[in-house]
C-alpha cells in the first residue's frame, strides 16, 4: 500500500484529488493539509511513501517542504503539484531534486501512475515542463535582492526591510532600485510580479 499525504490550499481540489486517489486499490490517503505547517506535521506523523503538494500554500511552499525533508534525508518522496509551468519554480525543483513535478491539468490517471513510479524510485516530469527547462532564463537577481524583493512582496515598508535585513536605509534603496534595473521594470510592484512571475522569489 502506497501512504500518501495531500497538500492543497484549495478545498474542492484537495477533495477531489484525494476521493479520487482512495478508488484505488494500491494507495491510502493517509492525510490531507491545507497549508504548509500543517502538511509538515501531517508528513512528521504518518511519515507517508509519498508526499502530494501544492507549490504555493500559505505558511509554507511546496518547495521549501521538499527542501526541508532533503536535508534531514528524510526517506518520503516529493512529488510537487502545480498551476505554474515557471522555468524558475522548475529549476528549484530540480536542484531539490524531487521526486516528481506535474502540472495540475495533467489526467488523474498520470498522477495516479506518477505516485506508482515514484514509490517505485522514478523521476516523473510533466512533458510540457520539459520545454519549460529549454526556456530556463539566467536569473540576473543577487540572493540579497532576491531577500529584499520577497520581503517587499509581503508588504514589508523600505523601514521594515530595514530592521528585518539588519541593514541600512540606503543600502536596501539600492538593492531595491538595481533590482528594478536588472528586471527592466520601472517600479518596486512591477519587480516583485516579474520576480514572482518567474519564480525567482
Amino acid at each position: 500500500m502506497i501512504r500518501v499525504v495531500i497538500a492543497e490550499d484549495q478545498k474542492m481540489l484537495r477533495g477531489a484529488l484525494t476521493s479520487l486517489l482512495k478508488l484505488e486499490d494500491d494507495i491510502e490517503v493517509v492525510a490531507e493539509a491545507a497549508d504548509g505547517l500543517a502538511a509538515w506535521d501531517a508528513i512528521m506523523e504518518y511519515q507517508p511513501d509519498v508526499c502530494l503538494l501544492d507549490i504555493e500554500m500559505p505558511s509554507m511552499s511546496g518547495l521549501e517542504i521538499a527542501e526541508k525533508l532533503k536535508q534531514e534525508n528524510h526517506l518520503s518522496k516529493v512529488i510537487i503539484v502545480t498551476t505554474f509551468a515557471r522555468p524558475g519554480y522548475l529549476q528549484k525543483a530540480i536542484d531539490t531534486q524531487v521526486d516528481g513535478y506535474l502540472l495540475k491539468e495533467e489526467p488523474i490517471d498520470f498522477l495516479i501512475e506518477a505516485i506508482r513510479s515514484v514509490k517505485n524510485g522514478e523521476r516523473v516530469l510533466s512533458t510540457d515542463l520539459a520545454a519549460a527547462l529549454f526556456l530556463k532564463e539566467v536569473n540576473p537577481l543577487t540572493e540579497r535582492e532576491m531577500d529584499v524583493l520577497r520581503l517587499a512582496k509581503k508588504g514589508m515598508t523600505t523601514r521594515e526591510i530595514v530592521k528585518a535585513l539588519y541593514l541600512t536605509d540606503g543600502t536596501v534603496r539600492n538593492y531595491l532600485s538595481s533590482a528594478i534595473q536588472k528586471l527592466e521594470v520601472t517600479t518596486r510592484q512591477q519587480a516583485i510580479e516579474k520576480a514572482k512571475n518567474k519564480g525567482w522569489i
